[in-house]
């Protein structure tokens, strides 16, 4: 993210930064970057496709620390990628480098993944915790940095693009954002958060002085998500930058600081971009001059009142207007109920399916959960209606097509994929994404369990707040390849009842009603999980079909969430899904199958795992 090679160069100077103590303030935090983080802090298994329940302990632990410092955050969050779909080229480029890391980590080497649900896990924990939060229409930062000068308090984010937005409180760079060390509880202010700030004027001064009016140019020549380096490139060439300021050392960030003191020699923007212009042919200088132009207006905090949106719950913006968009569909993305995955589908036609550590051999994970992904986007598109009898998986060469980037064993791959048909009863002839939320709670249910081929009735003794994912592990169960085996699935099952144990003993019911048997059994579970194992090989195929299970969860949280939740919203972070738990569950299986009675001494959760296993095997 962010300005190409500027946090590593700041990093390494280390003088532009001012010490902070981050208390009594409102904090406006980018949301992207701090899940990203807590993620790697949380040190979850990211080979096996993540621990939900430890990232979300440690999003709570975060936001706990700031309130011990009278801290109150704000949390923004980027969404889709807007109707120009300016940051494709960069996107795409993160996504190669994701199959990369990848496919690394399934050969045992390093890197990191930040797993497939994550975002939701963390958007769950926020709603939990009562932390305010918005999901903008497209990228965040220009809202982020509105609200901070709005605000007049600090930007917490780890994108150097913030080094470039003229902030009137600055920007605290995750990496030196202390959470986990709360000082000064004695003293009359109370506790702080010890941090670092990033000084524009010291950065600034060490090049000339450079005027701070440039910097938005500096990014935009030196390269950053929207401007792409080799489009600028003849532009550098033909302005023959300085051999560089003096005191300064040859080395791999020579480049960018030769650009910041040739920018030094010009009193603002308007004249370094007259003279950039003189260097091109006559040809070639409106269409630089009107790239250069468009690209710093990226760094001019935007017009959106996120204030507002703190204050009423209206999320008012002038691009979400220009796509005609459903009113209910604008508010439901800005409240986080409905993914940015679903905006780029209504908005663009076109989606990422983000990687996971999978068999790079075998077709992609996410290609089980196509049917899925065909049914949101016949709700989503101007799909027309199904006349025959059929299952809403049917197709036509009158439906809408979606473009995919998904990976082909190795590389990034589009796949153009046609909607789904819905089912003739299904709406009235109207669009059916304008009239989705009048419709009965029945007929939405009914066709999210048609999709995952369930029916009501088999989910009855299933409790209810799990009814989704049983849903999904039948569907899983149907449709995955290579087929599921026995021990993959009671492996799968008894992570679920261990976070149902989990939950119950660490949070009982306020009336008592959870069993001693609870207690003990979690005693003995704990003991289990503490026994070292033998190190056994990772199990590829194995995790490759785990990483299908959490697709098809994916795209069934997707699915309930545009019908407007007929089922519960599982809880992502009650460790419904832990690839470390998993993955051991699944070799114990493998030779010692008596590991099917881990809860035997908790009736509760005995019967709990024989009726989820029942309702799947059935």
């Amino acid at each position: 993210m962010g300005v190409q090679g500027l946090a590593g160069f700041v990093e390494e100077r280390g003088s532009f930064f001012t010490e902070l103590r981050v208390r009594d303030t409102k904090l406006v935090i980018d949301g992207s970057s701090l899940y990203h983080c807590l993620c790697l802090a949380s040190a979850g298994d990211f080979r096996r496709g993540g621990d939900y329940g430890p990232f979300a302990a440690t999003v709570r632990d975060f936001f706990g620390n700031l309130r011990r410092c009278r801290v109150a955050p704000f949390v923004v969050l980027d969404g889709g990628r807007g109707v120009e779909d300016r940051k494709l080229p960069a996107l795409r480029d993160r996504a190669a480098e994701r199959l990369r890391a990848a496919h690394s980590l399934s050969r045992g080497g390093g890197g990191t993944l930040v797993p497939l649900l994550t975002r939701e896990a963390f958007v769950q924990a926020l709603g939990r915790l009562g932390v305010p939060f918005v999901q903008c229409f497209a990228e965040a930062d220009r809202e982020i940095a509105g609200l901070a000068n709005r605000w007049g308090c600090p930007v917490l984010s780890l994108d150097s693009d913030f080094c470039v937005f003229d902030l009137a409180a600055g920007y605290c760079p995750l990496s030196h954002f202390q959470w986990r060390s709360v000082r000064g509880g004695d003293g009359p202010r109370g506790c702080y958060v010890p941090a670092r700030r990033f000084s524009a004027e010291r950065f600034c001064g060490h090049f000339g002085p450079l005027r701070r009016s440039l910097l938005p140019l500096f990014a935009v020549m030196n390269g950053n998500d929207y401007a792409g380096l080799a489009a600028l490139e003849p532009v550098l060439e033909r302005a023959r930058l300085p051999g560089g300021c003096a005191g300064e050392k040859r080395g791999r960030h020579r480049r960018l600081q030769r650009l910041l003191c040739w920018l030094a020699q010009f009193a603002g923007p308007a004249e370094a971009v007259a003279t950039v212009l003189k260097h091109l042919k006559a040809h070639q200088r409106e269409e630089v001059g009107e790239l250069l132009r468009t690209s710093m207006e990226d760094y001019a905090p935007s017009d959106v009142d996120l204030e507002h949106f703190f204050q009423t719950g209206r999320y008012e913006c002038e691009a979400a207007r220009a796509a005609e968009l459903p009113p209910w569909v604008l508010d439901a993305l800005a409240k986080g109920q409905l993914a940015p995955f679903i905006s780029d589908a209504l908005v663009l036609r076109s989606t990422f399916l983000r990687v996971q550590v999978e068999n790079m051999q075998r077709p992609s994970a996410h290609n089980v959960a196509l049917p899925l992904r065909q049914v949101i986007y016949g709700l989503l598109l101007k799909a027309p209606q199904n006349t025959e009898a059929a299952s809403p998986g049917k197709q036509s060469s009158e439906l809408p097509v979606v473009c995919e980037f998904d990976r082909l064993q190795k590389t990034l791959k589009k796949n153009y994929v046609q909607a789904a048909s819905l089912p003739p009863d299904f709406c009235d002839g109207n669009f059916p994404l304008d009239t989705l939320t009048e419709m009965p709670v029945s007929c939405r249910q009914m066709l999210l369990l048609e999709t995952l081929g369930m029916k009501i009735s088999c989910l009855q003794s299933v409790p209810s707040h799990l009814q989704l994912p049983v849903a999904v592990t039948c569907y899983w169960i149907r449709c995955s390849e290579p087929r599921v085996t026995p021990q993959q699935l009671k492996a799968l099952l008894l992570m679920i009842v261990s976070g149902e144990l989990q939950t119950v003993t660490n949070d009982p019911d306020p009336a008592g009603l959870h069993a001693e048997g609870d207690s003990v059994a979690h005693n003995e579970f704990l003991k289990w999980q503490e026994k070292k194992l033998p190190n056994k090989d990772f199990d590829l195929d194995a995790a490759h079909s785990f990483c299908q299970w959490q697709c098809c969860l994916q795209m069934g949280l997707y699915l309930n969430q545009l019908l407007c939740t007929p089922l519960l919203e599982p809880d992502l972070s009650s460790r419904l899904y832990s690839g470390t738990l998993v993955h051991r569950l699944y070799q114990e299986l493998k030779s010692a199958p008596s590991v099917e009675n881990l809860f035997s001494l908790s009736p509760k959760m005995t019967r709990l795992y024989q009726v989820l296993l029942n309702t799947v095997e059935s």
